[in-house]
């Protein structure tokens, strides 16, 4: 019979021929997950023998974590900003790239906003995370992909920030009435084209919604869109936040510029490229 550290080893071997990254921390959680035990459990047990009925809980992960499948997506489940989110293929795996955009918003905000925007929300990571921090805003969250929603509305559950948390079927403004305004608008959206996609590594290109990703042949196009559609969208004093693509970022920065906003700035990422565009009114 194997030993728990000699499937951890194997494992590992298995995922470092198949090009996953991290592959011994991936090992070692998914036999933890699949096992129930939490990687300080797997430590202090690594000398007992697993029985085939605990082997045929771990191959299945395995194998698909081998053909590439995102571990979250395998897990089912990702950490956000504090809160613990269900992940599947029907949304884009939260990124601490944009963790770090709801620390900035906190950052930047003068005061706590009544009513937020998250335009496109997918698994409803920002939206949750803004309702956790604002708990007297009105959030609305919207997304064109009614599975997207309802993968955000059982997060919002999960959360329980149901009754505070609107969830909405719209193409960025197209559903939100013309009447409303907010004080925060925010939004992580497709920024890649078609082609930058196709080149990404197979976790993402395989497994995570394409229209999630892609904004076409031009990767900025979803930016500008929401870019010339926020302003009248917002009440004074108001702030738009988008994550952007890194090559894109100079032409949104004057493009707002350009639509009147009153004041632009340009935030950086956790690699210290620019990666955030705040345009308050």
């Amino acid at each position: 019979m194997l030993t728990l550290l000699e499937i951890i080893k194997r494992t590992t071997e298995f995922f470092d021929k198949r090009g996953v990254e991290s592959a011994r921390l991936n090992a070692e959680l998914l036999v933890g997950h699949a096992l129930g035990l939490k990687r300080m459990q797997l430590y202090i047990q690594f000398e007992r023998p697993l029985t085939e009925a605990e082997l045929e809980k771990i191959r299945p992960l395995v194998k698909r974590r081998g053909s590439r499948e995102p571990l979250q997506y395998i897990l089912g489940e990702t950490e956000f900003a504090g809160l613990k989110l269900k992940v599947d293929r029907r949304a884009l795996i939260p990124r601490p790239e944009t963790e770090l955009l709801v620390e900035l918003i906190s950052q930047k905000l003068p005061a706590p906003p009544a009513t937020i925007l998250d335009l496109g929300t997918g698994s409803g990571a920002i939206a949750l995370a803004l309702a956790k921090q604002y708990p007297e805003a009105a959030v609305t969250a919207v997304d064109k992909s009614e599975d997207a929603l309802a993968l955000a509305k059982e997060n919002a559950e999960l959360a329980g920030f149901t009754a505070r948390v609107n969830f909405l079927v719209s193409d960025w403004f197209s559903a939100v009435p013309a009447s409303e305004r907010f004080q925060l608008i925010v939004s992580n959206p497709p920024y890649l084209s078609d082609d930058e996609t196709l080149a990404t590594q197979p976790e993402v290109k395989d497994f995570e919604p394409h229209a999630a990703l892609s904004a076409g042949k031009n990767s900025a196009a979803d930016l500008e869109k929401i870019i010339r559609e926020a302003k009248p969208r917002l009440s004074e004093g108001g702030l738009l936040a988008c994550e952007t693509g890194l090559a894109q970022h100079a032409q949104l920065k004057e493009l707002a510029e350009a639509s009147g906003y009153a004041r632009i700035e340009s935030l950086r990422d956790l690699t210290g490229r620019d990666r955030y565009l705040f345009a308050f009114i």
